[in-house]
């Protein structure tokens, strides 16, 4: 354990795995730790350490430093691998197709899998950032399977209309994102202030549309 505090009443549970967009999940990590009231589990897969490294210049354990735990994906007999031990919500961010695909058939094969399916199983709040385009129906299908568990499919999309002037910008809004879709509405991020009227009738007349 990184930090010694006493026992907080929110665990949540972040899956970093092998596909493009890890900076998410260190977003994440970094906003749950501004938060002391809540409790952090990471776990790195092999190929999630090497993108770390490749798209980050960072270590896995510069990134389990970020988390008051981390677990190895091999390590099945870990805490969070039984319902008994409470989560308030667990997000995989990034979430490769394998890792999509082995919690929407239930494989529990490794912690993520195994977690990520206690996670469906006790009814907590469950989102994978699936980070995979082109789509196929095999994709699709898995999805589809997930969400009828109860799970959360959030691709990492970015808010182009909030105009974001980095890629750190658009990484902090879709960790923000993705922690107010599990509940935990203090990291809200920027929201849409709308359109002025003005600009809405210009828009509706281009169009030819009659107010």
């Amino acid at each position: 354990m990184n930090r010694t505090r006493q026992e907080p009443p929110g665990r949540v549970i972040v899956a970093i795995t092998g596909a493009s967009g890890v900076g998410i999940g260190v977003r994440i990590l970094e906003l749950l730790r501004m938060d002391p009231g809540l409790h952090s589990d990471v776990i790195v897969s092999k190929a999630g350490a090497m993108t770390l490294d490749q798209e980050c210049g960072m270590t896995q354990k510069q990134v389990e430093a970020l988390a008051d735990v981390a677990h190895r994906p091999a390590h099945i007999g870990a805490s969070i691998a039984s319902g008994s031990t409470p989560a308030t919500a667990m997000i995989i961010a990034p979430c490769t197709i394998k890792t999509l695909s082995g919690i929407a058939y239930g494989l529990a094969d490794n912690l993520i899998t195994r977690a990520a399916d206690v996670c469906l199983k006790e009814g907590v709040p469950t989102l994978l950032m699936v980070r995979e385009s082109p789509l196929h129906r095999g994709h699709l299908a898995a999805m589809d399977a997930v969400a009828r568990s109860g799970g959360i499919i959030a691709p990492p999309v970015p808010a182009f209309y909030t105009r974001p002037a980095s890629v750190e910008e658009i990484i902090d809004s879709l960790a923000r994102r993705a922690l107010v879709r599990v509940g935990l509405t203090q990291f809200h991020a920027r929201s849409w202030a709308g359109i002025p009227e003005d600009g809405e009738r210009v828009r509706d007349e281009a169009l030819g549309r009659t107010p």
